[in-house]
């Protein structure tokens, strides 16, 4: 099993520039207004990934009662999957959701 570290911090997007704000529930793991992510993860929440990329959104899938976001680093090419929070912008994830279909 993943070695989870709690990190739930305020940033600045690499894509969007959104101020992005804690979540408060869990650990906040991605842009809610572009969902784009940063590599920066080995086991979640540990912060020691040299690759540093962006982590593109490229689709989503079903898992247990909620989605999780599917992504492409764009700099390692590696896939992660992150779940989708609360307050994710719905139209982003709804054109990842029909874009995977086609």
């Amino acid at each position: 099993m993943k070695r989870f570290t709690m990190r739930d911090e305020d940033f600045i997007c690499e894509n969007c520039k959104a101020k992005v704000e804690k979540l408060k529930v869990s650990a906040r793991d991605h842009c809610p207004f572009c969902l784009y992510s940063k590599h920066v993860d080995i086991n979640p929440g540990d912060r020691k990934n040299p690759c540093q990329g962006l982590l593109k959104p490229i689709g989503i899938e079903k898992f247990r009662d909620t989605y999780k976001i599917i992504y492409q680093c764009e700099k390692c090419h590696q896939l992660h999957k992150n779940s989708m929070a609360s307050d994710d912008d719905m139209e982003k994830i709804i054109e990842l959701s029909v874009a995977k279909k086609e």
